[in-house]
């Protein structure tokens, strides 16, 4: 059974260890389990209350890798990291391959940013091991995405598309109070939807289920700001600090120190 986490009380930062050469922020890259560990440490000095360990970019237009590739990168990291560690640990991953190795391994949350359309033996998984499962929202792959972002209505058909991975993650067993729900920031979405997505979260939060967004240094931002990828660290304090008043449970980060202290003012804020 994976560590509880009670939301409700706060908004969690969620840090994003990349251990790839192909993440799209360059700053966020690590390659080697010490690299890697060594990091995922700093960010919990930082404030990182969950850590997100992801073996394979899923940026616009990426490639997928192989599981056994995968496992080899994340497996050794969140073993290491189990032993030094109590806080949730995250698997950012659609294989089931690695899914089963991770719970066994001691990991708390699957991260899935298919929504269960790639797998639904992740589901099986979750169930079994009493994880968290994490349902973003996305149309295609990473591959070739960005052509299916084309919508009449981007927040209620995100909606009705989540509700399908949702109903899919229970009807396999998964406890609802373990499902966390992610309209996919990015992924098969334009720069306008983005906006929207962010303005209406409290749609999603309708759903009644922890919602996390994932919009550290996308290229959304760069677009309304101008900025290169690197530059792109306070604009993205706005826009973590705007989706925690409009309902953030979880943010998902590079920058883990900013992005706590985003936190502490926000929920002080906001939580009055």
């Amino acid at each position: 059974m994976s560590r509880i986490i009670p939301f409700g009380e706060k908004t969690y930062v969620m840090g994003i260890l990349n251990i790839t050469s192909d993440s799209f922020y360059s700053g966020s890259r690590v390659n080697g389990i010490d690299l890697a560990v060594e990091r995922g440490l700093k960010f919990i000095e930082e404030g990182a209350q969950i850590i997100d360990i992801g073996g394979e970019s899923t940026r616009p237009g990426s490639a997928s890798v192989s599981a056994e590739e995968e496992l080899q990168k994340v497996i050794p990291v969140l073993k290491r990291l189990r032993k030094l560690t109590n806080i949730p640990i995250s698997i950012d991953t659609y294989k089931p391959e690695v899914v089963e190795v991770a719970l066994y391994e001691g990991a708390d949350i699957i991260n899935d940013i298919t929504g269960l359309r790639y797998s639904d033996r992740i589901a099986e998984l979750v169930s079994k091991f009493d994880a968290y499962l994490i349902l973003m929202h996305i149309r295609g792959m990473p591959a070739n995405m960005q052509e299916r972002a084309n919508y009449t209505n981007v927040v209620e058909e995100i909606s009705s598309e989540l509700d399908i991975s949702i109903n899919r993650a229970i009807n396999r067993g998964v406890n609802k109070n373990r499902i966390i729900i992610d309209p996919g920031i990015g992924f098969a979405k334009r720069s306008f939807h983005n906006l929207l997505i962010l303005k209406n979260l409290k749609r999603f939060k309708e759903k009644g289920y922890p919602l996390l967004v994932g919009l550290s240094r996308k290229s959304f931002i760069g677009v309304y700001t101008g900025l290169p990828t690197e530059d792109r660290l306070i604009p993205t304090v706005a826009a973590n600090a705007i989706s925690i008043f409009n309902g953030a449970d979880i943010i998902r980060v590079h920058d883990v120190k900013e992005a706590y202290f985003t936190v502490k003012i926000s929920d002080a804020i906001a939580r009055l």
